[in-house]
């Protein structure tokens, strides 16, 4: 069971790429020398530019790379960028605009973050909500190939890069923030902890069924 070089996880004897990171897997085997590597493509082989770009792509997304390019398939025709429906159950069950920050993908945090609040806020309906998160998880995977794309476009727009070079500037523009996990918890704790302080402190005052007014005595004596 041969372990990912760049993040130590283990990976089934069969794998080509880590299961964690997507990084390319080394071809050598505990059980004996490595075998003989396949002669190196060319640029004038047209497998070169495809295999290329697949490492990128992999190295770009990082965890959960193969559930992502199978997803990614569906927004290309003959070589053209198509929009397709998918479903993305992350980006709808989590936070929305957290699992946008969770991709590195700012602008659309940003969006999908004041987006319901400002919705909320001009009709009076915290229903709204629910409209954006039905958007986010039709729309997330497709957002997500954009962003993949034109990230490795400016990468590449740099020239040939050494390994350690292309490593880091994949990492410093794809991957994930892991540390939006824990905030995403924590923002759930303290939701279900003020859901539980309303339940237990009932309706506000001004809620409360008042009883009627007492009549005056006059009135009674009359």
């Amino acid at each position: 069971m041969p372990s990912c070089r760049q993040c130590q996880q283990p990976n089934a004897d069969d794998a080509n790429y880590c299961a964690q990171c997507g990084a390319a897997l080394s071809p050598a085997t505990a059980n004996g020398p490595a075998a003989n590597p396949p002669a190196e493509a060319t640029p004038e082989d047209p497998a070169y530019t495809q295999a290329s770009d697949q490492d990128l792509w992999r190295q770009f997304i990082g965890p959960h790379a193969d559930h992502y390019l199978g997803q990614f398939k569906k927004f290309s025709s003959n070589g053209k960028p198509k929009f397709a429906l998918s479903w993305n159950w992350p980006a709808f069950l989590y936070i929305s605009f957290l699992w946008f920050l969770y991709r590195k993908m700012y602008l659309h945090a940003f969006v999908y973050a004041i987006g319901p609040m400002v919705s909320s806020y001009l009709t009076g309906d915290i229903s709204g909500s629910l409209v954006w998160s039905i958007m986010a998880g039709a729309t997330a995977n497709y957002l997500y190939y954009w962003h993949c794309r034109e990230g490795i476009a400016e990468i590449k727009k740099t020239g040939k890069l050494n390994p350690a070079a292309q490593e880091a500037a994949l990492k410093e523009s794809g991957g994930v923030q892991p540390y939006v996990i824990y905030v995403g918890i924590a923002l759930y704790v303290l939701a279900l902890a003020g859901l539980m302080k309303i339940i237990q402190d009932g309706p506000p005052e001004g809620d409360k069924v008042l009883p009627p007014p007492a009549k005056p005595a006059s009135m009674l004596s009359t």
